[in-house]
């Protein structure tokens, strides 16, 4: 809720509504009762200071959700709550696969638009079926929102390699731009979101997409050969989106440690060697009340969390071993 309140504090009070356009979502994966849901829509509007939202979204439909969307009735509060306009377009984001999201948009025609995991390297990816599930969306009629466009700023620095190539073609044009150009092309896309931390970043996303140029077909086999670089390189496919973290009884940072494993491995370093990543690890590792990758009992409760269906305990051992070295400083006790 805190950034509810830093928008109101920052916009709303500031401006009147018709000069910006704001969206929330309904937290699915905390509601279990009825009860619960039209709290939490009332508590959103009065953090953001306003009457209504332009959208809104039942947010991450998915099978490990289901009670929050399936079992309550969210989908049919939701559709009130626009019939007596307090939400302008009512639509879902998801992380499922297209079968899934096919099966639940057939439910629900009442949906106006969809949010998606899409980017590049997701395009094909079995696990994510980005291009699939833009078809469903295509069959639906559903303007389409990209999340993830960057794949939680993976895309921000690919691999020399790959740079080399984008370089080689247009030396002006960094790789997060193709990235944004990229998903932006797409048949049916009206808003693409980026995560920005800063106002300097934000200023930069604005401009990549300011007068943007959809990819040419050229363009379009520099992405595929990028993208068959990266996934040769690309160890663990986690976006960041840190719904395990809450689940963990070690409090592992997960994402955290998947990224920083993800960059080791691109670098292609031998284990114990030292560098900036690993000593990143050293110094999270330093921070109180959290746990580190060794700390991992395999319980699972992280799985159940995880829309990548990535099997997060098998892979700590890995990221254990790759960072908890006598280089670091670590001893078998720790």
């Amino acid at each position: 809720g805190a950034s509810e309140v830093a928008f109101r504090k920052a916009v709303s009070e500031r401006y009147p509504h018709d000069s910006f356009v704001i969206a929330d979502k309904m937290p699915t994966f905390l509601i279990t009762e009825e009860s619960q849901v039209e709290p939490i829509f009332k508590e959103q509007l009065e953090r953001c200071g306003v009457d209504y939202f332009d959208y809104y979204l039942v947010h991450n439909v998915s099978s490990f959700s289901q009670v929050g969307w399936k079992y309550v009735d969210t989908f049919g509060f939701c559709k009130k709550m626009k019939d007596e306009g307090k939400i302008k377009k009512l639509g879902l984001s998801t992380h499922a696969n297209a079968e899934f999201l096919d099966n639940v948009l057939s439910e629900h025609p009442e949906m106006e638009f969809i949010q998606l995991q899409i980017n590049y390297l997701d395009w094909e990816n079995e696990g994510v079926e980005a291009r699939k599930c833009v078809e469903v969306a295509h069959k639906y009629d559903l303007p389409i929102i990209v999340m993830e466009p960057l794949k939680g700023g993976f895309l921000v620095d690919v691999p020399k390699e790959a740079e080399d190539i984008m370089r080689s073609y247009n030396p002006d044009e960094a790789p997060i731009s193709w990235a944004f150009r990229y998903v932006a092309g797409i048949e049916g896309v009206f808003m693409v979101l980026a995560g920005a931390s800063t106002l300097e970043q934000m200023e930069e996303d604005i401009a990549f997409m300011d007068n943007y140029k959809p990819l040419n077909e050229e363009e379009h086999k520099i992405i595929e050969e990028v993208t068959e670089i990266i996934n040769s390189q690309i160890a663990i496919p986690c976006t960041k989106c840190n719904y395990c973290i809450s689940s963990c009884p070690a409090n592992i940072m997960i994402p955290k440690l998947f990224d920083l494993y993800n960059n080791e491995k691109i670098q292609g370093l031998d284990i114990g060697a030292f560098s900036a990543v690993g000593n990143a690890y050293r110094n999270y590792s330093c921070l109180e009340g959290v746990g580190i990758a060794s700390d991992c009992t395999a319980c699972e409760a992280c799985m159940k969390e995880c829309p990548q269906q990535i099997d997060i305990p098998s892979l700590m051992p890995e990221v254990a071993k790759t960072f908890e070295t006598e280089t670091y400083g670590f001893t078998k006790d720790d």
